[in-house]
């Protein structure tokens, strides 16, 4: 009994110790600020007050407030501009969107098809609407190409714009199809359409938009509608014809055009005019209807995914995606190529727009390959590659063939040889 006493008293010792030593000293008195405390942080909440107000507000004012831009129109002959047009408000910028993959929006059913470990990349922008704040933050970004309403909308309105953009995209899309499967060697045909006038271009917007205040001269002759059979005494069998006959033209020269309007046929004199969005391209005035469509082979069925995305910049991605996988060998050699460049009927490899912005697109992509119109100019080539730096090597092609060899250069295979008769199938003599 006297041991279990003994172990009792020592437990509450035990315990009492313990709390003894967890108890902390009383808290130092708190002093309040001194009078040159609060004289500083009076101004310093100011100040972050203002900083973040700002920023707010930029965010939320348009960039047309204070962004302007001029464009050069005129250059020498080397390269050098020598006059600039009117300062506009900037109110748009093309920026970077995506580098995407062809082959898994690429189904085909019929011929074989072969696998392929390399992977062509079509390349896309976006145009957003600007505030100051983001004016202010890409400024000085060689990938933000900033644009005025004029830029973007001179000949037509949003809607239009999308309207055509998907247009473009089928006619892309049918081009691609049919000089693939003629430079295969496949039975495509190209069924000519006629050439119809969808719309004439806008010179000039009301200050809304919503409505065009001056027409190209073309309209004092053409209207919607309308049938063009020839034009400077030249037969037009697809939209195509126009880009040969006109390029014998400079903006100024007047050229006759035959028409049909209801059933009845129409002629007459008009001015030819230098495009809106570029200034070394001469145009009639109207933006046209490509009826033309193509003719596959009774077994192949193609078909390609591109949801709501519009324009006609991924013609050469498309026509070297259905080659790698319509040959044997592997095109790209398990390399990851980034393609833009319409084509035409011909196998020719067009101009696009906002290249600088896709080749940051190309460059965030990781691509090191860039194969682009050699039609964008040496100017337009040069910026691209101030984008990418040594990252990515930018080649110019001008035609199908071009860049089936600069895909040979870097590592892919070899196209089996084009049939001996290359020149455009039709259906019908025009």
């Amino acid at each position: 009994m006297a041991r279990t006493a003994i172990q009792a008293v020592a437990m509450v010792s035990s315990l009492v110790d313990t709390q003894e030593s967890i108890v902390t000293e009383p808290p130092a008195e708190v002093r309040s600020l001194s009078r040159r405390h609060l004289v500083w942080a009076i101004p310093l909440a100011v100040v972050g007050f203002v900083g973040v107000s700002t920023v707010v507000l930029a965010a939320l004012l348009p960039s047309t407030l204070i962004a302007k831009k001029t464009d050069c129109v005129q250059r020498d002959a080397a390269n050098v501009c020598t006059k600039k047009g009117p300062s506009q408000d900037v109110q748009f910028a093309i920026v970077p969107a995506d580098a995407q993959p062809v082959e898994p929006r690429l189904t085909i059913d019929g011929p074989k098809t072969y696998d392929s470990n390399g992977q062509v990349l079509f390349v896309t922008v976006r145009s957003p609407e600007l505030n100051l704040l983001d004016w202010w933050v890409g400024r000085n970004n060689p990938a933000v190409d900033p644009k005025s309403y004029k830029d973007l909308y001179a000949t037509e309105t949003p809607q239009q714009q999308t309207s055509r953009g998907q247009r473009d995209m089928r006619t892309a899309k049918e081009n691609a199809e049919y000089v693939a499967l003629h430079r295969l060697g496949f039975d495509a045909k190209l069924n000519p359409g006629d050439v119809i006038v969808d719309e004439l271009v806008c010179l000039k917007a009301s200050a809304d938009g919503s409505k065009c205040v001056e027409f190209a001269p073309s309209d004092a002759l053409l209207d919607p509608g309308d049938k063009l059979v020839k034009v400077d005494g030249k037969s037009l069998a697809v939209v195509d014809d126009l880009t040969k006959i006109l390029a014998n033209h400079k903006p100024g020269d007047v050229v006759q055009i035959d028409y049909q309007r209801n059933g009845k046929a129409g002629s007459g004199k008009v001015k030819l005019i230098a495009a809106p969005d570029d200034p070394t391209r001469t145009i009639i005035g109207f933006i046209p209807s490509d009826t033309a469509t193509v003719s596959l082979p009774s077994d192949v069925k193609i078909n390609i995914d591109t949801e709501s995305i519009g324009g006609p910049s991924a013609g050469l991605a498309f026509t070297l995606t259905l080659i790698d996988q319509l040959s044997s060998g592997d095109l790209l050699g398990g390399k990851r190529v980034a393609v833009t460049g319409t084509i035409n009927i011909r196998a020719e490899v067009g101009a696009i727009g906002g290249l600088t912005s896709k080749a940051s697109a190309v460059l965030q992509s990781g691509a090191k390959y860039f194969l682009v119109p050699t039609a964008q100019g040496p100017q337009d080539i040069a910026n691209a590659r101030r984008v990418v730096g040594d990252q990515v090597e930018i080649i110019p092609v001008a035609t199908l063939e071009e860049a089936i060899a600069a895909l040979k250069r870097i590592g892919g295979d070899a196209v089996p040889a084009a049939p001996p008769d290359q020149t455009v199938t039709t259906d019908s003599t025009p």
